[in-house]
């Protein structure tokens, strides 16, 4: 049997949602770019060693991890707009916090808070393309979501590397402070498109989250895995890279400079990746993420000066652009109707899984081991990550192509 054929797939078009979709998003992730590359520089200007500075690191991911299934019971409860109002309003004030700590901890605990409201924010942007985009365009929604995102990682270190020269590191958390207020305003112009089906699900009572991941954890076992190795792979860049940078001897504002140049990589390869999911399928993305990740770690203990480091982000950043929005994709992909919000935070708990797990791979190794013995551990994890991601997304790409389920559940929509 074919898939059902959505009548708006003719006269679609992305531009017809862009202020909605993607301006938050935009604007929130120019202040989210310009604070993450200077994390570990922070830390560890309040005093931390190098493997603090990498747990440090990690504690924005955690927060993302322990929220993900509370986000997605939020969100189906108060819907997007709502959510991204108050997650915008949460991450404010966690910025300001980050900006004023006198102490490690109190800096580290800013993190955390500041990863618990992106998650919501995420789950809320990717359940509004949803309902917004029919499954012809999916894929060119979520990547070109996921480059409204590298725009800002873009522009945030230009910035960034501005305000730190004039007023400092501190100012660049002030920063993405304002933009997050202004994110959650902007997403206020965005309609509510899921206030039907939350009203139903009100009426019949909402479905617990443990029963959703229940009925899913064939999807969320295989393919949710194959998120975490690729989720894993991308935290390298702001894991692994800038404590590298700062064993050469890189200044931030340089450090800054070059992460923004490698932004600019992935800007230019986020619509040919989602041209590619749409026309090709999902597998021919989601390989190269995670393989190109691993030789760059194989490869990133090589390098020794600002040059090297920067060719080593070319790499990962041509490889994480062609894979934009590919998380999302799949996770539109396999998404019930019923239950979806829950759904997508348990989907959102495997990319966080990753996104906290690389981080916390560099720091455990650091504190036993030289920097370079992290990057070949992190390098050797990615070579068996690629061939689990690409069995399990190749079988989801027949399954499409076949207009088969996906899913155990996929009976519920």
């Amino acid at each position: 049997m074919g898939r059902v054929i959505d009548p708006r797939e003719q006269t679609f078009r992305l531009r017809e949602i862009a202020v909605a979709a993607y301006g938050p998003t935009v604007v929130s992730s120019i202040g989210y770019g310009a604070v993450t590359p200077m994390i570990a520089f922070r830390a560890r200007d309040l005093g931390a060693d190098v493997g603090t500075a990498a747990l440090v690191v990690s504690l924005f991911a955690l927060g993302m991890l322990v929220s993900s299934l509370p986000s997605g019971a939020v969100v189906a409860r108060l819907g997007e707009r709502r959510t991204l109002l108050l997650g915008g309003f949460v991450d404010a004030g966690a910025m300001l916090a980050a900006a004023l700590a006198t102490s490690v901890v109190a800096f580290g605990a800013a993190l955390f808070v500041s990863g618990m409201a992106w998650t919501a924010f995420l789950i809320a942007r990717q359940g509004f393309l949803i309902d917004a985009v029919p499954p012809t365009h999916r894929a060119r929604a979520m990547s070109t979501l996921g480059g409204t995102f590298r725009v800002g990682i873009f522009v945030g270190p230009l910035l960034g590397a501005g305000l730190i020269a004039v007023a400092g590191l501190g100012a660049v958390f002030l920063l993405s402070g304002a933009l997050s207020l202004a994110a959650a305003l902007l997403a206020q112009v965005m309609p509510d498109l899921g206030a039907g089906s939350r009203q139903e699900q009100r009426d019949s009572g909402f479905a617990s989250v443990w029963s959703v991941l229940r009925a899913h954890r064939r999807t969320l076992l295989t393919l949710g895995v194959a998120v975490v190795a690729i989720s894993a792979s991308r935290s390298v860049r702001t894991g692994l890279l800038p404590l590298w940078a700062d064993h050469l001897g890189i200044g931030a504002s340089t450090t800054s400079l070059i992460f923004a140049g490698a932004a600019f990589v992935d800007i230019v390869m986020f619509y040919p990746g989602g041209w590619l999911m749409d026309r090709r399928g999902r597998s021919i993305v989601a390989v190269p993420i995670v393989l190109g990740v691993a030789i760059a770690c194989l490869l990133l203990p090589l390098t020794s000066t600002a040059t090297g480091l920067a060719a080593i982000l070319v790499l990962i950043s041509f490889a994480n652009g062609l894979g934009s929005g590919i998380v999302m994709t799949i996770g539109a992909d396999t998404a019930p109707l019923t239950g979806r919000a829950q759904y997508l935070g348990g989907w959102r708990l495997c990319g966080d899984l990753g996104n906290t797990g690389g981080p916390l791979v560099v720091g455990a190794v650091t504190l036993v081991a030289p920097l370079a013995a992290a990057c070949v551990v992190v390098g050797a994890l990615g070579l068996v990550g690629a061939g689990w991601v690409g069995y399990w997304t190749r079988r989801l790409d027949t399954a499409l192509a076949r207009g088969e389920p996906v899913g155990v559940s996929r009976s519920a929509r």
